[in-house]
């Protein structure tokens, strides 16, 4: 089928000089078979074609009856112009049709051919131009209007549908023949032995042509925004702290927080509670192996040469600042519940990681930089925005006379590698900072300000039962890995970004991300 497409086209254009348009010489070839045939001829500069798009207007049944017949207006006045007496309005749907005299009628009364008088029907006028029907006749002959407007107000009235047309012009080629030559694809040794490659003509190579897709390996889009974040906090001097478990005790995830145990975030409808083993013993040391990070390096504060902490004091002094108060702060006043301490969580918030590096940092005070980045749990109802388990970022910064306009400062120089300007603060409440402040940016693509971040100062509830100095400071502020990626990728739905719902097409195309370019 393509080698005769192929003589076809090579006789038209031989017959003359002039370029040739494939939907008059092949009316009844579809667009895929005269594309590859005029891709073969052109790929041997045989031929050079262009393609042309075009929408053509074709008529809708009730349209090819109009062009043939006559409008439904121009049907009412020819009826009404041979009743010579006038025409009784209930007895036009029998001479004209129900449809002719439902539109027709009042189309009559627009152009002022007709007019009423009672129950009669009289023409106003001897002679009427039809011009509906001459518009559709010149589209059916056409397939357009040289009038936007007639068209659009036809399309309106569903007397004419657009198709999208597609042809090629044609022409000759520089090396244009009326056969189609056999080019030979390989150099053959018998070529080389008889000397027929002297003779053979040789296809030449296609260096534009696009290569065989290579299966391999791709980063989902969370790992590679992840890693932007890392080289943020990298260039800022921070240090990535082991964010190896998952299972937390309550001690770490909130008590040490300064988190009330009747807080709402520890209830079951917020909080995944692990039932095997039901708790866990009281904070002791790690082993003399720590967690490593991802490069295998040990962090400092977990080295084995730090000094050796009571683990057991400082148990009983969060227990002590909930219960009655300590370091200048009144607490909670409630009982402390030893047992509601030691159950084991799924990690809310990476924060818990946190509070245990700050711990190792009490036994040798000094400014320190940390930052987090993975997998928090909360027992949340799944729809287009949440899930039960997500990534949190999160970064600390701990040093000697830290203030408030010192955090400010620094989420707007955080944020702004990010491409993230013009933050705007407004005050809020955790219950292991203060002060706090929510972080708003202005999403250009929303048009509106949204929530990026949450911040603060630690309380001194926290800080001060670990050891550290109490002219320590540490800032806190943490934000979702999941929010900036959809904002970047265009991903409306979280669960089409992370679980079961992910298309893998789109892990294995997503592009790389640079956080500060649009």
């Amino acid at each position: 089928m393509t080698s005769d497409l192929i003589s076809q086209v090579l006789d038209s254009l031989a017959q003359t000089d002039q370029s040739i348009f494939s939907n008059d010489a092949f009316p009844t070839v579809d667009f895929t078979a005269i594309k590859s045939a005029l891709d073969r001829l052109g790929s041997r500069e045989m031929v050079l074609y262009r393609q042309i798009d075009r929408e053509e207007a074709h008529l809708t049944p009730e349209a090819e009856g109009i062009a043939a017949q006559g409008s439904h207006e121009a049907k009412v006045f020819q009826a009404v112009r041979q009743a010579v007496e006038g025409l009784k309005i209930a007895d036009l749907p029998a001479i004209v049709g129900k449809e002719s005299a439902k539109v027709g009628q009042g189309k009559a009364f627009k152009e002022g051919w007709i007019k009423k008088d009672k129950d009669l029907l009289w023409a106003t006028t001897e002679n009427i131009k039809d011009a509906s029907r001459e518009q559709l006749q010149t589209i059916q002959q056409t397939r357009t209007h040289t009038d936007p407007k007639v068209l659009a107000d036809l399309r309106k009235r569903k007397l004419v549908t657009m198709h999208k047309m597609i042809s090629f012009e044609i022409k000759k080629g520089p090396k244009f023949a009326k056969e189609l030559v056999k080019e030979e694809t390989d150099l053959t040794a018998d070529m080389l032995a008889t000397g027929a490659w002297k003779t053979v003509k040789l296809k030449p190579y296609n260096f534009k042509a696009m290569g065989a897709p290579t299966m391999s390996g791709a980063l989902h889009p969370l790992n590679k925004v992840r890693q932007e974040f890392r080289q943020i906090f990298f260039e800022m001097g921070f240090e990535e702290m082991p964010t190896n478990r998952y299972v937390e005790t309550g001690f770490w995830n909130f008590d040490a927080l300064f988190v009330p145990q009747q807080h709402p975030a520890r209830d079951l409808q917020d909080t995944f509670y692990i039932s095997d083993p039901p708790q866990a013993d009281e904070p002791r040391a790690d082993p003399l192996i720590t967690e490593k990070l991802a490069d295998g390096s040990i962090p400092s504060p977990g080295s084995q040469g730090a000094p050796k902490q009571d683990y057991e004091r400082y148990f009983n002094d969060v227990k002590e600042v909930h219960e009655q108060g300590k370091y200048g702060s009144i607490g909670y006043r409630y009982p402390f519940k030893d047992e509601e301490a030691l159950r084991l969580v799924l990690r809310t918030h990476t924060t818990a990681v946190s509070t245990y590096m700050l711990y190792k940092l009490a036994a040798n005070p000094r400014p320190a930089r940390y930052f987090s980045i993975d997998r928090v749990f909360r027992n949340e109802s799944v729809d287009a925005t949440h899930l039960a388990e997500f990534h949190q970022v999160e970064g600390v910064i701990a040093d000697f006379g830290l203030a408030l306009g010192g955090l400010i400062g620094f989420m707007e120089v955080f944020f702004g590698k990010m491409g993230i300007h013009g933050l705007r603060f407004k005050p809020a409440y955790n219950p292991y900072t203060e002060p706090s402040l929510e972080i708003f940016g202005y999403h250009e693509g929303l048009g509106k300000w949204v929530e990026i971040g949450n911040s603060g100062m630690f309380r001194p509830e926290m800080l001060e039962p670990m050891g550290l100095p109490k002219d320590m400071r540490v800032y806190g502020w943490g934000l979702s890995l999941e929010r900036p990626t959809m904002i970047k990728y265009g991903v409306k739905n979280i669960r089409e970004l992370l679980g079961h719902k992910v298309d893998l097409n789109f892990v294995e195309s997503n592009p790389a991300v640079r956080l500060e370019k649009d």
